[in-house]
């Protein structure tokens, strides 16, 4: 799948003219992504905890302290506020959308409900895939989960060195004192 372009924040751009029931949109803030889904006639329905707000900047990573996010029916243009998103319908190569009918009733039956969150697995982006193709999942927790391996990796791999490094120093090391 093609990268999608990204769209400027603003309600007279091609993009709006262009959006489907049931796509995706990737909205992005700063350090993170935040995802809605389309619902037509300007409007997205998305997961949202306290701190996910347009405009809101860097306040808005503190939704990882949050155990609960409300379901909510915006307008695309309050969503994005002063961001720039893009259609991103990921999954589309590996899985069947959901009809749009069946998806509209899913996620219009979910707006207002207090639903449980964890940034790991059950963000807006683990939200809005289930509602388009069936399955939960997020892409960018992957990224994270692959660079928190990666991470402990090189700890491990520092600490053998170091602990390798500090045996070595132990036996050929001089002791003036027993």
């Amino acid at each position: 799948m093609a990268d999608p372009e990204w769209c400027p924040p603003s309600l007279h751009n091609p993009c709006i003219a262009s959006l489907h029931i049931g796509d995706l949109i990737e909205v992005f803030r700063p350090g993170y992504q935040h995802w809605a889904i389309y619902v037509g006639d300007g409007y997205v329905i998305h997961l949202a905890p306290p701190s996910e707000t347009a405009g809101a900047g860097s306040s808005s990573l503190m939704s990882v302290l949050y155990d609960s996010a409300l379901v909510k029916k915006e307008r695309l243009s309050d969503v994005v506020g002063n961001d720039v998103y893009r259609v991103n319908n990921l999954l589309d190569d590996e899985y069947e959308p959901r009809d749009t009918n069946l998806l509209l009733k899913k996620a219009h039956s979910l707006v207002g409900q207090t639903l449980p969150f964890s940034v790991f697995s059950r963000n807006c982006e683990h939200f809005v895939t289930d509602l388009r193709y069936g399955k939960s999942t997020s892409s960018q927790v992957a990224v994270i989960g692959g660079l928190a391996v990666l991470g402990v990796g090189l700890l491990a791999l520092t600490t053998g060195l170091f602990s390798k490094s500090e045996k070595r120093s132990k036996t050929n090391s001089v002791h003036f004192f027993d």
